[in-house]
């Protein structure tokens, strides 16, 4: 089946099996390896990529659900030159560690601080809920988001 789609503000086109996952249409056919794979059941939050503007987790999403659509991974928020707010939270508040879960989480609490941009702890917390990180205790990712947030006003992410 030919889908095509907008990722990272570049129309993509393909052929790919109806059955094919957007988690491997964005790693193997587009080979945008930012977005990681893990468990496939949608648990860990660690596929995630926003679906017009919307954080999914693509290890459930059908690559063909995604055509006509706009899909944005990791690759696409960074600018080649600067980090984002919620990119540079990250690395102020040493939000990462092993770094697997963090393109999920970014993708996940950008989409949240669109929504929400000044939020209390609690709102944080259950905004990232569906990530899981097993390195971090969370603890920091919360100060990134926070971060983030604080250092937002009058930037669009």
């Amino acid at each position: 089946m030919r889908i095509s789609m907008n990722v990272n503000g570049q129309t993509r086109e393909a052929d790919v099996e109806p059955r094919l996952l957007l988690v491997h249409f964005v790693r193997d056919v587009l080979e945008l390896t930012g977005t990681h794979w893990s468990c496939d059941t949608s648990n860990c939050g660690a596929c995630t990529v926003q679906l017009d503007g919307e954080p999914v987790k693509s290890c459930t999403v059908l690559a063909v659900r995604a055509n006509g659509h706009e899909v944005t991974t990791i690759e696409g928020i960074w600018s080649g030159t600067e980090l984002t707010p919620m990119q540079e939270g990250f690395r102020q508040e040493h939000g990462l560690q092993c770094g697997f879960c963090t393109p999920g989480m970014i993708l996940t609490a950008t989409a949240f601080l669109e929504n929400n941009p000044d939020p209390t702890e609690a709102e944080i917390r259950e905004a990232i809920s569906g990530n899981l990180c097993r390195c971090t205790g969370y603890e920091n990712i919360i100060k990134a988001v926070q971060w983030a947030a604080n250092s937002r006003e009058g930037v669009s992410v």
